[in-house]
């Protein structure tokens, strides 16, 4: 019989935060290996717990959301979304310039099916969250990687962003604060970037699902409040800063000059009503949340649990010879460097599968971001300190004697 073979669409479109390394460790757990997963930012998994009035929120509306809602949402979340676009300083959002999304996952692919045809590219950051780039190529366009530069606290090269514009370039990605280095970006640089796109006609995608999750007196600056005059597609949502990455929930709005994309918000509007809606429950976690923003603030100061968790990998990784990292000012992931000719490493994947199957610990090598040298892999600090600290003094034991051939 003939053999069934994925969609050609497939062939270029890499996920490899899920990908053969974790697959591997799939196969060593199903052998009764205990495995320590730093590969995946999911807080539920190591014991983090939503605030109470959200999963009340959540289980109180159960009884009346048995029916879909409006495919953007349901209005309450919209207005939420909609007043916290304006906290933010964004100009000229509506409840009818929210779309409502099961994670920022889905809406990923949705505003990248509306947009790319073959031949059209796409700026999207080095090192990247890769969704970004699967979902483009998924959709037919190019995704063309600019430099983030890790001399810079891994700002984006401005320059290298205007060398790789071409009049195929139809919009950037900017990915603020970022995952998986945990920089929050200058208002210099985002204004930068405004100019840009400005300049050759650019949408701008801002993925700011991380904007509450902000260490040492950080400030976040959303792009689109920078242009007011530019269309401007901003994304967000609960998974992370409310810790319910399980019921998905996210959001995207749309700002700017709305009048010269009429035809993508058609297709936009066509997408969110082909699947009918988002999750109603999870949407009802939206309003009390975006009452209540700072919900994970405690968290992030000293002695709060992801402070401190960062505190522990940074400090067991200062002791590493050969390692050498940027500290993260956001989120929940440090994107260290390693001395590739010191260990002779010429294959990142090869590494941290190495890693795994020695140690037992599962990372991310820094290729599954789209960063071409095979010189840094990702480190989700989640767990307790402890533990994270442990985890980094096998990775030190590791590379005492660690050499690709």
């Amino acid at each position: 019989m003939k053999e069934i073979l994925k969609s050609k669409k497939l062939n270029n479109v890499a996920y490899d935060v899920r990908g053969p390394v974790l697959d591997a460790a799939m196969a060593m757990e199903a052998e009764g290996t205990k495995i320590l997963k730093l590969n995946i930012g999911n807080p539920g998994a190591f014991n983090f717990n939503a605030p109470e009035y959200i999963l009340g929120a959540i289980s109180g509306s159960l009884p009346s959301s048995e029916g879909y809602s409006d495919s953007k949402g349901v209005m309450e979340a919209r207005e939420a979304i909609a007043a916290y676009a304006r906290k933010k300083g964004i100009e000229g959002v509506g409840v009818n310039d929210i779309y409502t999304g099961n994670g920022l996952s889905e809406l990923i692919v949705m505003c990248m099916q509306g947009l790319l045809d073959s031949g059209d590219e796409i700026l999207i950051p080095a090192p990247d969250y890769p969704l970004w780039t699967a979902a483009a190529v998924l959709s037919g366009g190019t995704a063309v990687h600019y430099i983030c530069d890790e001399k810079s606290g891994w700002m984006p090269d401005i320059e290298d962003i205007r060398r790789k514009i071409t009049p195929n370039t139809k919009g950037i990605v900017v990915i603020n604060p970022n995952n998986p280095t945990g920089a929050v970006y200058s208002r210099d640089i985002l204004e930068g970037i405004v100019r840009l796109a400005r300049e050759h006609d650019l949408i701008i995608f801002a993925d700011e699902i991380y904007d509450r999750l902000l260490m040492d007196g950080e400030k976040h600056t959303s792009i689109a409040s920078l242009a007011p005059d530019l269309f401007v597609v901003t994304l967000n949502g609960l998974s992370k800063s409310h810790l319910i990455a399980g019921y998905r929930c996210g959001w995207m709005t749309i700002s700017g000059d709305k009048n010269r994309a009429k035809s993508y918000i058609e297709g936009l509007n066509m997408l969110s009503s082909m699947r009918l809606c988002s999750n109603v429950p999870a949407q009802r976690a939206i309003k009390p949340a975006l009452e209540n923003p700072d919900a994970a603030d405690s968290l992030l100061r000293p002695g709060g649990r992801i402070y401190e968790q960062r505190k522990a990998v940074c400090d067991a990784l200062d002791k590493i010879d050969g390692i050498t990292y940027v500290k993260p000012k956001a989120a929940f992931y440090v994107f260290p460097k390693i001395d590739i000719k010191r260990f002779n490493i010429t294959n990142d994947e090869q590494f941290v599968l190495d890693f795994l199957k020695e140690k037992k610990v599962l990372l991310v090598h820094g290729g599954g971001f789209h960063w071409e040298q095979p010189d840094h892999f990702r480190i989700v600090y989640l767990p307790e300190p402890a533990v994270l600290t442990e985890a980094m003094e096998k990775l030190g034991d590791f590379l005492k004697t660690y050499r690709q051939s």
